[in-house]
């Protein structure tokens, strides 16, 4: 009986054919100089990047803990800060409208910052008012500045004969807040203007001055 017995490996199939000389491990090159320098450079970059991040987390922890500044003081009210000053009656300007007058009077900010004047009128439904200069004006803490307000009588009959205690209502605005304030100018003032409404209306109390 002939028959095909089992398959022999072939050479160098198993492990311990291999020669024992390819089993040796290859050993690590030598590290010469240029090796051992840019390892202790490496290390010392590495160094200073820890050192690095040192500082920047103690600098961020001192920035979060410092001490918060105080708060600056508020600024006044407007009201508060303005000064109104009444200086007598503005020079007639020849042509002017009939039934016109005017007044001076000083405005100055006494303290905080710049003031806007939005508006100026008075409380007598039979006048009308306008200021050079024109509002909207503002008025710094640097020096007062004069205003001159002209009256022009529009009704003889919604204005008194005699204006016992005249005042301006303001309206005044600032950083802090916006305010129409009534100024009362003083005894000189409430003269001045009753009789300039006297002139204004001589003719005839109950009829307008531009009849």
């Amino acid at each position: 009986m002939s028959g095909v017995g089992p398959v022999e490996p072939g050479e160098g199939t198993r492990a311990w054919d291999v020669p024992e000389a390819d089993l040796t491990p290859v050993p690590e090159p030598p590290r010469g100089r240029f090796t051992r320098a840019h390892a202790r450079h490496r290390r010392a970059v590495l160094a200073v990047a820890a050192a690095a991040v040192v500082v920047l987390a103690g600098g961020g922890y001192l920035y979060a803990t410092r001490p918060k500044p105080e708060p600056g003081p508020e600024a006044p009210y407007p009201s508060q800060a303005v000064g109104v000053r009444y200086l007598g009656p503005a020079p007639r300007s020849a042509g002017g409208p009939r039934g016109s007058f005017g007044f001076v009077v000083e405005l100055s900010v006494l303290d905080g910052p710049t003031i806007t004047v939005p508006r100026m009128t008075q409380p007598y439904a039979g006048l009308s008012v306008r200021t050079d200069p024109r509002t909207p004006f503002r008025i710094g803490t640097d020096e007062p500045r004069k205003i001159v307000i002209t009256m022009r009588v529009t009704e003889c009959g919604k204005v008194p004969e005699s204006a016992g205690l005249p005042f301006l209502d303001v309206t005044l605005r600032n950083t802090r807040a916006i305010e129409t304030h009534s100024f009362i100018l003083g005894e000189r003032y409430a003269q001045d203007l009753s009789d300039a409404l006297q002139v204004a209306c001589s003719n005839d109390s109950t009829s307008s001055p531009n009849a």
